[in-house]
């Protein structure tokens, strides 16, 4: 009788001795997406850098305008033509330092930092940077690996102080009669230049893809720091002499909001509250096109690389300082 009911629970089902298992908790609510944000695009009147619609490629300039603000390259590699308009608030940076227009020479090899206009077309500028700004703001050198002196040639690895980024290895840099070196900032000779040196340069092309011809080679750092401290000097007396770039946001009566432009930072970073300024509209080509107004700072802060300020004039705002015009503004009456 006792083997029968051992039998018996035996072949009872398991799961009737067993406790209830928990239950399974819900799967987690999907997680909420955001919304995608919509595209940067440039609008006129604001300064806007679409950095997701943007190319930045290597190329010499053939022409370049300031009457048009407008002009041409031809882009590495392929030797393509490629129009250009620079827009008011673009970077134009030369010698590793602010400039403008006037200061780029045809030939010289930058990078040209291009958007699409309404069209489509990637002509709209925001950037031209020249090759001294680029190499010191990533701290890059050409590593001479070796020098020819009878073809006048200086081949080199691209690469950071330290060499443990390689941007391009075995560049030519060619040099001719009118490639000037640099050492302490004096003079210097190709003769002087090492294996293993580490240089930086200011080149152009000769209308064929693939050229680097050298028009200055500085064999330091301090050479190249007195270019660019040369060239600090000439953009903070062309600020004082044309005035510091900006957009008008607002103007109603003598009330005028502005928006000033980053290589206008040394004057706004000047301005607070009761500064005598004087404010004028321009142009296409971006200066003056007119008699300065007068008027005093209400506010004035810096907004990331750019300057918010706010003014009351003297007299009521004339109908061209319209939100989106170009202006320029002096300190002092």
């Amino acid at each position: 009788m006792k083997t029968r009911l051992l039998i018996a629970l035996a072949l009872l089902p398991t799961t009737s001795f067993a406790a209830d298992a928990p239950p399974k908790p819900a799967p987690p609510a999907p997680a909420a997406v955001a919304p995608a944000k919509p595209p940067l695009k440039i609008i006129p009147g604001k300064v806007i850098v679409p950095t997701d619609a943007m190319r930045r490629p290597w190329g010499e300039l053939i022409s370049i305008d300031a009457a048009t603000r407008t002009g041409r390259f031809r882009r590495d590699g392929t030797d393509e033509v490629m129009p250009f308009t620079i827009l008011p608030y673009a970077e134009l940076l030369h010698h590793a330092a602010f400039g403008d227009v006037e200061d780029f020479r045809p030939g010289e090899r930058v990078i040209f930092r291009l958007h699409p206009n309404d069209a489509g077309e990637w002509t709209w500028l925001t950037y031209i940077q020249d090759e001294m700004n680029m190499m010191l703001g990533h701290k890059e050198y050409f590593h001479v690996t070796a020098v020819d002196p009878a073809k006048g040639t200086i081949t080199a690895d691209w690469a950071s102080a330290d060499k443990s980024f390689v941007r391009t290895k075995d560049v030519l840099l060619e040099t001719d009669k009118d490639t000037r070196f640099w050492r302490n900032g004096q003079p210097a000779k190709l003769s002087d230049i090492k294996v293993g040196d580490p240089l930086r340069t200011k080149t152009h092309g000769i209308g064929k893809a693939g050229h680097r011809v050298c028009w200055e080679v500085f064999l330091d750092d301090a050479s190249l720091l007195k270019f660019q401290a040369e060239q600090k000097a000439v953009h903070t007396k062309r600020l004082a002499e044309r005035g510091a770039p900006g957009y008008v946001d607002s103007a109603s009566g003598t009330a005028v909001s502005l928006t000033m432009f980053q290589e206008s930072g040394e004057v706004t970073k000047t301005l607070k509250a009761g500064t005598k300024v004087r404010l004028a509209v321009c142009g296409p080509d971006r200066l003056a096109a007119g008699p300065a107004v007068t008027g005093s700072v209400n506010t004035a802060k810096a907004v990331g690389k750019l300057g918010s300020v706010t003014l009351t004039l003297d007299a009521p705002a004339a109908a061209n300082m319209a939100p989106g015009a170009v202006v320029r503004l002096w300190v002092g009456r």
